[in-house]
């Protein structure tokens, strides 16, 4: 089987999605190299036993069935998978269930249960504060303590390639209150986690029981509508400014994917309270970066490079806080780690954080840029080195920026 030629999609990696074909219906498959394989038809054809081990789950529009099934069939089907691609004798039989990656339409890997969105990076929430409140610390309290995020729409989460419409909303100039299409679109540069197995209601998730509830990470866009945002927030947070749109990678890597690359994270001080402390490595080395193509220019630009490895809050902390109050996992949840920036400028996973709220525009591809113009392009990419020379390569999630649809209309009177 091809992967071991620069694709990003080497045999290590095996990440889940869902594809159609000519018209076909959508049903879950994997990729390797340049071909998608049709896991589907292999299951049907009983190549290497994946029938006994999946059912019909992979004759899904969805990869939920799958994911319920817990993380013990994730890893048998994934050692199982991996024999079959790696097995020269077994080409004959899969043959049949190979498509190439470029004859294959993407549809939303899962269908989402909750959506959560945290703000777990550090110089994150320290950049956006300095914009917000120049004169008074940056961190607000709380922030230190516990992993602050907001709960977002699940029924607005499109995967990669989806157009975005710019939204409509109130904004406040001065004392002037007035509705519009937003002038200040922005992207988030996150990494989303998708829940397999549900929990108990009623029953908080200890730390130390979080990866068992994963089944795997994707890119994450979450859209925002800055002057939407900030005249809806206070009190209550992130509203109409978010609702509009999340883009999901097409493919969900599997946690076990990943497992070279765990690393211990940054120091966390003052110490988190005992329900809150992690033992292990549970940072990630993922190189993150933010590429735009603006409407006018022939080509894109990569505009921020980042990592993964130095979240502050990290996966399993979020878990436990999440239901440390009885609230409970769902199968196909989507929890999204919150803008991942870096220390350094030119490392920062946000528009209003890269132009300085738009005091310090970007020269991009030719083209002057505060925050999005229609017609403008973003694709967020990520990769990851897994052994000696072999690196994979996240799915991509990417959108464009499409005009607001009768924004003279909406909302008159």
């Amino acid at each position: 089987m091809p992967g071991a030629d620069g694709s990003g999609f080497p045999a290590e990696h095996l990440p889940y999605g869902v594809v159609s074909v000519g018209g076909g219906a959508p049903r879950v498959a994997t990729r390797v190299g340049d071909v998608v394989v049709d896991l589907s038809r292999l299951a049907r054809d009983g190549v290497g036993g994946l029938d006994e081990l999946v059912g019909d789950d992979f004759d899904r529009p969805t990869l939920n069935a799958f994911m319920a099934g817990g993380r013990d069939r994730w890893r048998e089907v994934r050692a199982r998978l991996t024999e079959l691609v790696c097995d020269a004798s077994q080409r004959t039989r899969i043959e049949p269930a190979l498509v190439p990656a470029a004859d294959v339409t993407h549809h939303l890997p899962i269908e989402v249960a909750d959506y959560v969105d945290f703000y777990s990076s550090i110089e994150h929430a320290t950049n956006l504060g300095r914009l917000f409140r120049p004169d008074a610390e940056p961190l607000l309290p709380n922030w230190r303590h516990l992993p602050v995020a907001y709960h977002g729409r699940a029924g607005t989460v499109v995967v990669s390639g989806t157009p975005v419409v710019r939204p409509s909303g109130q904004r406040r100039a001065g004392d002037d209150i007035t509705f519009g299409p937003t002038e200040r679109l922005d992207i988030e540069l996150e990494v989303g986690a998708v829940i397999g197995t549900p929990s108990t209601p009623g029953r908080p998730v200890p730390v130390g029981d979080a990866a068992d509830h994963v089944f795997g990470l994707a890119l994450v866009n979450d859209w925002s509508a800055r002057d939407i945002q900030a005249w809806e927030y206070q009190p209550l947070g992130p509203f109409l400014g978010k609702s509009f749109a999340t883009t999901l990678a097409p493919w969900i890597t599997p946690l076990d994917a990943l497992a070279p690359c765990r690393v211990p994270g940054p120091p966390q001080q003052p110490e988190p309270l005992p329900y809150l402390r992690l033992d292990g490595e549970w940072g990630f080395a993922v190189d993150l970066s933010v590429a735009l193509r603006p409407a006018v220019a022939r080509g894109e630009q990569v505009v921020s490079r980042t990592s993964f490895a130095g979240l502050y809050w990290r996966l399993p902390q979020q878990i436990a806080h999440l239901t440390v109050n009885g609230a409970h996992l769902r199968t196909g949840d989507l929890l999204a780690s919150g803008t991942v920036s870096g220390p350094e400028r030119g490392s920062e996973g946000s528009l209003i954080e890269l132009t300085r709220a738009g005091a310090e525009p970007l020269r991009v591809a030719g083209a002057t840029r505060t925050f999005l113009q229609d017609g403008d392009e973003v694709v967020l990419r990520a990769s990851a080195t897994v052994a000696d020379g072999v690196t994979i390569t996240l799915g991509e999630a990417a959108g464009r920026v499409v005009a607001a649809p009768g924004s003279d209309e909406v909302g008159a009177g």
